[in-house]
């Protein structure tokens, strides 16, 4: 059952005929140790994301299961990756970010959970210095890629991206959407303040103002990666998105895993959970890795 917060939210956008005007984040490297620390700590596993990184540790562990290496980009302090991470023992990961401070918080984080599968590259995701071309399996990002402050540096990640992965690889890309409404990014923003510091509400408002629209990812897509990658997003209202190539088959011992994990979330969190697999099922993602 949605909330009627959402329902609002959607109704509104739909009625609205404008888009609001994008807006790059003041700062592009969240890189203040205070600020840093804030951050990751509100955002952990068990925080207010909960449902979003199990939603999306699923989506990814089904597109990139059989490869052997995933570079993901803008890792921040990896909260996210080290979840794929512990469901994919057996794939080399490999983060990039271009904030020092926060791959410190990454490394600290995923050696506390004794993970020996992910490594970290200081970096920035438009140019991928390091990395030589077709020399990963696969390449993942989760709702970094609005960091960017440019429809160019956008462009040239997806650049980037093609020049780095094999032939065949895998990818798996999700981000925001540019809303119509400010009212609309305020209730998103703000609607677990509640339960978060005031930094993390922030930086989430900070977000979807910076957000691209979903036809910028249409495009690049279309003029950069395989034929067969799709973008899908939320019903009606494309508030999450996300580009990806074809799901691949779960073993039953990791479909099992990712059902316990379901289970253990707070009745808050599952709901949670359930309106991102209504909302993308609607917009025509199918394989749901929890039915």
């Amino acid at each position: 059952m949605l909330r009627p917060s959402l329902i609002l939210t959607f109704l509104r956008e739909l009625v609205v005929s404008r888009t609001l005007p994008r807006e790059p984040e003041p700062d592009l490297v969240m890189d203040d140790p205070e600020q840093v620390a804030g951050y990751a700590e509100a955002g952990r596993i068990e925080g207010v994301m909960a449902a979003s990184y199990l939603f999306q540790s699923a989506r990814i562990s089904q597109v990139i299961r059989g490869c052997k290496s995933v570079l993901d980009l803008g890792c921040g302090p990896a909260t996210q990756l080290a979840q794929i991470a512990q469901l994919n023992p057996d794939i080399e990961f490999t983060g990039i970010d271009l904030s020092p401070t926060m791959l410190s918080d990454a490394e600290r984080h995923v050696a506390s959970l004794g993970l020996t599968n992910v490594r970290f590259r200081l970096g920035d995701i438009s140019r991928l210095e390091s990395v030589p071309d077709q020399s990963v399996d696969a390449v993942i990002s989760t709702v970094a890629l609005h960091h960017l402050p440019t429809e160019q540096l956008l462009a040239d990640c997806f650049r980037q991206i093609r020049r780095v992965l094999k032939p065949g690889g895998a990818i798996y890309l999700t981000d925001f959407c540019r809303l119509k409404s400010l009212k609309s990014v305020l209730c998103f923003a703000y609607m677990n303040r509640r339960y978060q510091p005031h930094i993390f509400s922030l930086d989430y408002e900070r977000s979807l103002r910076a957000a691209f629209l979903k036809e910028d990812f249409v495009a690049l897509a279309a003029e950069y990666l395989a034929a067969d990658v799709r973008v899908v997003s939320t019903f009606k209202v494309p508030f999450l998105m996300i580009v990806k190539t074809a799901d691949r088959a779960l073993p039953a011992a990791l479909k099992q895993q990712i059902h316990s994990l379901q289970k253990r979330l707070i009745p808050r969190y599952r709901r949670d959970l359930n309106e991102m697999r209504t909302f993308f099922a609607l917009g025509g993602l199918r394989d749901d890795p929890f039915s």
